[in-house]
């Protein structure tokens, strides 16, 4: 997959969403590109997570407790949080179709936040927005 096409489905991922097309070049180079068969679990519910994922091509089945929450196609993305909390994930990813998928990994990630101070700094700006969005609105 070229550069730019893994800049752009970066871009949709609300964690990199006020990093710059140079910052998604630079994010985009760390990520591995792999392909996984039908029936591979990605990540299970309760164990640590250390990978993030974005779906290029196939279809993966979310469940929390045994129960179906979602099922995530191309440009879809999951495990991001994993990348900053490296707690357990909430939820078990399964491919349910051969998928292929760029992978990002919790140690990767980290050393790019230490090298480049402007990707942490718009990265943490995405965290506030999103943590913002989940407070109530204030009483009018």
């Amino acid at each position: 997959m070229e550069r730019d096409q893994k800049a752009e489905l970066l871009r949709g991922v609300p964690l990199f969403g006020d990093c710059g097309k140079r910052d998604l070049g630079r994010i985009g180079r760390l990520v591995d590109e792999v392909t996984m068969p039908a029936g591979r679990v990605l990540m299970e519910q309760g164990r640590s997570g250390t990978e993030f994922f974005v779906i290029v091509e196939g279809r993966v089945r979310v469940e929390r407790d045994g129960r179906h929450l979602a099922t995530l196609g191309p440009g879809d993305f999951l495990g991001e949080i994993a990348l900053i909390d490296h707690r357990p994930r909430n939820a078990t990813a399964t491919c349910e179709t051969e998928c292929r998928l760029l992978v990002l990994g919790h140690r990767e990630f980290h050393t790019l936040l230490a090298d480049e101070p402007r990707i942490a700094v718009a990265v943490m700006r995405s965290l506030a927005q999103r943590l913002r969005s989940l407070e109530p609105a204030p009483a009018g």
